[in-house]
């Protein structure tokens, strides 16, 4: 297929998104290693050139896959905080909910976001990661505020929940944890949580 059909094929941005699609479903099926922009431009069916156009290189694929993947977890998180239950530990335990199933449902490319998540000079990717947890900030200093979380940067405290939480995903994904269990054990995670954070 030359570029001129290409370029009837796919346009508004449709090429970009038939690949981060067609991506996301081979990260899946053959984790990241098996990961290629030509075999991509070929299940899409588009010269192997075009992608290019989109991700000069393989690592802007990857970025722009993890990036729409914390876009979909914050969806997914503030959803399930948005009812605005009075109840903070009930709303704390909805999100890490939220997070856990989004892990255990996404592995290969919750793996993919946790491993590119740290790269400061890259501002979108940043900026997603940062909007993806942000209720889980707003909670925790709406806990300080009411005194239920003690005073100290939200950094800190937020990181314990989330290891907790990404390593009960951890467990359920390699089998060690029967999936039924998931949502007690978020629970349990939760008030553990709120009481070893309490002032």
């Amino acid at each position: 297929m030359d570029a001129q059909t290409d370029r009837h094929r796919y346009h508004h941005g449709g090429l970009r998104t038939a690949l981060l699609d067609a991506a996301e479903r081979s990260l899946r099926e053959r984790g990241v290693a098996q990961l290629s922009l030509r075999d991509l431009a070929r299940e899409v069916g588009v010269s192997h050139a075009a992608p290019r156009r989109h991700f000069p290189e393989r690592q802007d694929l990857l970025d722009a896959l993890a990036e729409a993947g914390f876009g979909r977890l914050g969806e997914a998180i503030r959803h399930a905080v948005a009812d605005g239950d009075p109840d903070l530990a009930a709303r704390v335990s909805r999100a890490s909910s939220a997070f856990a199933r989004f892990a255990t449902e996404n592995p290969a490319l919750l793996e993919l976001m946790n491993a590119t998540k740290h790269q400061p000079e890259k501002t979108e990717l940043t900026s997603s990661v940062e909007k993806a947890f942000e209720p889980f900030v707003d909670l925790i200093h709406e806990g300080q505020d009411r005194r239920l979380i003690h005073s100290g940067p939200h950094e800190e405290i937020g990181l314990v929940l989330y290891a907790t939480i990404n390593g009960l995903a951890t467990l359920v994904n390699n089998g060690s944890v029967d999936a039924d269990r998931l949502e007690e054990l978020i629970d349990a995670a939760v008030r553990q949580f709120l009481r070893g954070t309490a002032p």
